[in-house]
C-alpha cells in the first residue's frame, strides 16, 4: 500500500525490492575510480552501430538485458519498463528496448530520470499493478553534445564549470519480495527556476531543487540527514554541491559530512580532465546501478537517499536564451534481510 505523507513524499509500506541491476558504461568510465564495479565496458563510442545515437540504444538494450539475466527473468515476464534518456523524443529508450515487446512507458526528467523511472516502478509494483517492473536510463557523450552544445568536429574549449556527459546506462528491476535492497520511500520533485541560464553550469541549476526536495523529504518522514548512511545526489558536480550544502546549512541541515555525489564518484577529476565532474542520465544510473546498489546488497550501507537531479532545458531553450528549470526526485533504499 502508498501512504502519502506531506507533499509529493510516498512511503511504500510492503517495499519493493531490487531483483537485479547491471551497468553498462564507455572506455572513460571504465577508466575511473568505479570501473571494476561496472558489469560490461563499450571500449568503442559508436558500439559498433553507425551513429552515436545507435550505440546509445545500445547500451540500454545491454543494461536491460545484463539485469534481467541477473535477476533470472525474461522480457516477457516483465509487466512495465519504464526508461528514459536525453535524446529528443527519447529515442534512445524506445529504438533499443522496443525488440524486447515489453509494456514500454517513456520517461523524461533530464539527469533525474532514473530516480523518476524508480518512483514510478515503485508505485507500479506496491499497487499491484506490475510484479516485475524494469527501469533503465542512459546517456552518451557524443550524442548529448551534438544535441545540447556543439558538434564533435567544432572542438569547443570548455568552460571550468561544465561537466562531461557519462557514456553509459543502468537498469535495475524491481519486484515484491525478492532481494537484498528494498525502496522504502520516494518524494516526487518540485520544479526550481533561480534563473541561471549558464547552459556550461548544470550544478548551479540544479541545485536548488536537491535541496527543496531533500528538506521536504525529512521534513515530511520526519527524520534526519544523520539517520541516513549517505545523501547520494546526481549529478551536481563540484559546483552544485558546494551550492547544496549552502542551501541546506541555511535551513539548519548539515549534509556535507554525508554527502556523495554521482558526477564526483565516476570519475577521477584531476587525472581524466572532466572539469567540474559527470553529469548525464547515464551518470546517476550507472553508479546507483554498480556501487549503491552493491553496496547495500553487501551489508557495507543500509540506509540511503539517492536523490537524481535533472536539468528541464532543451537546446531551443537555450538558445532562447531562457533560465534552466530543474527538478530532483528522491529515493529512500533500505537494505533488508
Amino acid at each position: 500500500m502508498v501512504k502519502r505523507l506531506g507533499t509529493g513524499t510516498l512511503l511504500f509500506e510492503n517495499m519493493p525490492r531490487v531483483e537485479g541491476f547491471a551497468s553498462v558504461v564507455g572506455k572513460k568510465e571504465s577508466e575511473g575510480p568505479l570501473g571494476a564495479l561496472f558489469d560490461k565496458t563499450e571500449y568503442d563510442s559508436r558500439g559498433g552501430c553507425e551513429t552515436f545515437e545507435e550505440a546509445e540504444s545500445r547500451l540500454q538494450q545491454e543494461a536491460a538485458r545484463l539485469c534481467m539475466e541477473k535477476a533470472d527473468l525474461r522480457a516477457q515476464e516483465l509487466d512495465a519498463v519504464f526508461a528514459g534518456d536525453l535524446l529528443n523524443q527519447c529515442t534512445g529508450s524506445s529504438f533499443g528496448l522496443m525488440h524486447y515487446g515489453a509494456p514500454y512507458l517513456g520517461q523524461y526528467g533530464a539527469c533525474s530520470t532514473m530516480a523518476q523511472a524508480l518512483l514510478m516502478a515503485a508505485v507500479f509494483t506496491e499497487s499491484g499493478a506490475a510484479d516485475h517492473a524494469l527501469c533503465v536510463t542512459s546517456s552518451h557523450f557524443c550524442a548529448a553534445e551534438r544535441q545540447y552544445r556543439f558538434p564533435m568536429e567544432y572542438g569547443a574549449v570548455r568552460t571550468p564549470t561544465a561537466q562531461w556527459t557519462v557514456t553509459g546506462a543502468g537498469s535495475c528491476i524491481l519486484g515484491k519480495s525478492r532481494g537484498k535492497v528494498a525502496v522504502r520511500a520516494a518524494a516526487v520533485g518540485k520544479i526550481q527556476d533561480m534563473g541561471v541560464t549558464d547552459a556550461n553550469n548544470m550544478g548551479a541549476a540544479m541545485a536548488p531543487a536537491a535541496a527543496d526536495t531533500i528538506l521536504r523529504f525529512l521534513h515530511d518522514s520526519g527524520t534526519a540527514a544523520e539517520d541516513y548512511d549517505r545523501i547520494v545526489t546526481g549529478d551536481l558536480g563540484l559546483v552544485g554541491s558546494g551550492i547544496l550544502y549552502d542551501l541546506l546549512r541555511r535551513e539548519g541541515v548539515d549534509a556535507e559530512p554525508l554527502h556523495d555525489d554521482c558526477g564526483l564518484l565516476i570519475f577521477d577529476r584531476e587525472a581524466q580532465d572532466v572539469h567540474a565532474g559527470g553529469s548525464g542520465c547515464g551518470c546517476c544510473a550507472s553508479v546507483l546501478c554498480s556501487k549503491l546498489l552493491g553496496e547495500l546488497e553487501s551489508g557495507v550501507l543500509r540506509n540511503i537517499l539517492f536523490v537524481a537531479t535533472g536539468a528541464l532545458l532543451s537546446p531551443t531553450t537555450a538558445q532562447q536564451g531562457r533560465s534552466i528549470p530543474s527538478v530532483a526526485h528522491l529515493i529512500h533504499l533500505t537494505a533488508v534481510e
